[in-house]
């Protein structure tokens, strides 16, 4: 028998609160008192491992009610969605974007990854090469790394201060302070013209990341995503735990919230990840733009036409 109107209706509200409840604990709007070390990045909360078939069928759900928001999003033409992901390397941000947006029209949907700054960037304010990458209205844009570099890598790396060229005067004690607020300011002002912010931080323990590093040197067809630079990163990780900390800690806020997902578990990862993202959309009230009078008969005129031939 075909499922009805009002149970299709019954299960999408069933799904929206079970979405909320995958996504919530992770959520972090005011981080007043944040600390990262109180995360776990095994967490998979009521989850285990023998439920990753479950969670398989979740996702296949979550990746089609996406792909039904985004629609909506691009017809209505009036939001824009912009999508954050820092992690610390192998935590699978790569592998998230794909199969999270894997139902997602890519008209729709604008990714870009930020390697190292060009010469041309480093001429430029530190939000500049990313408000040329922001998504058009209509459409959900995804950050690969972003801005927060300048709060993360930069911070643990403070020489690489010195290429920015910027004004020595401008190179004081404060400047991180001044980027967390500078950071605040450019998302309220995204907001504030219909672009939704929201921060994916993928929260990997060091012990899996090492797993992960083993595992791209065992199998020569994941070779190429190992770097000797990876290893030396590595070595500053309580650095960058205490970089994340505080730049969560200073740019979480209830327009533009960080998602501290455990990314120990890639399966759960997903999930968590796809769940804030319908959330988000699902809080847009979304809908297809009304059609005038005069439009509708234009259409009943065309089909006229169609039909007579």
């Amino acid at each position: 028998m075909e499922e009805s109107q009002a149970d299709k209706r019954m299960d999408k509200q069933d799904f929206l609160e079970r979405a909320r409840r995958f996504s919530q604990p992770f959520r972090i709007d005011d981080g007043a008192g944040f600390q990262l070390k109180d995360h776990d990045p095994d967490d998979t909360l009521h989850l285990d491992k023998t439920d990753k078939d479950r969670a398989q069928e979740a996702l296949t759900m979550g990746v089609k009610m996406l792909a039904e928001f985004q629609d909506l999003l691009y017809a209505q033409d009036r939001w824009a969605l912009l999508l954050i992901f820092q992690a610390m390397d192998a935590a699978g941000k790569d592998g998230t974007i794909k199969h999270v947006m894997s139902g997602v029209n890519p008209q729709g949907c604008q990714v870009n990854s930020f390697k190292a700054p060009s010469s041309v960037d480093l001429d430029h304010d530190f939000l500049w090469r990313s408000n040329n990458a922001l998504p058009e209205r209509g459409r959900i844009g995804i950050f690969n790394r972003s801005y927060y570099e300048e709060t993360l890598v930069v911070r643990v790396h403070p020489e690489i201060l010195a290429r920015q060229t910027l004004p020595p005067e401008r190179l004081t004690k404060n400047i991180w302070k001044e980027r967390f607020r500078d950071i605040r300011n450019y998302e309220e002002y995204l907001s504030n013209n219909g672009i939704v912010v929201r921060k994916f931080f993928l929260n990997v323990s060091k012990k899996e990341q090492r797993k992960r590093f083993l595992e791209r040197l065992d199998r020569p067809e994941k070779n190429w995503k190992f770097s000797a630079n990876d290893i030396k990163e590595r070595a500053f990780w309580e650095d960058y735990m205490e970089a994340y900390t505080e730049t969560i800690r200073h740019t979480a806020s209830p327009h533009a919230p960080w998602y501290v997902v455990p990314a120990d578990n890639k399966w759960f990862t997903r999930i968590a990840v796809a769940a804030a993202i319908i959330e988000t959309l699902d809080s847009l009230h979304l809908q297809y733009p009304e059609v005038s009078p005069e439009a509708r008969a234009q259409l009943a005129t065309a089909r006229a036409l169609l039909e007579k031939e």
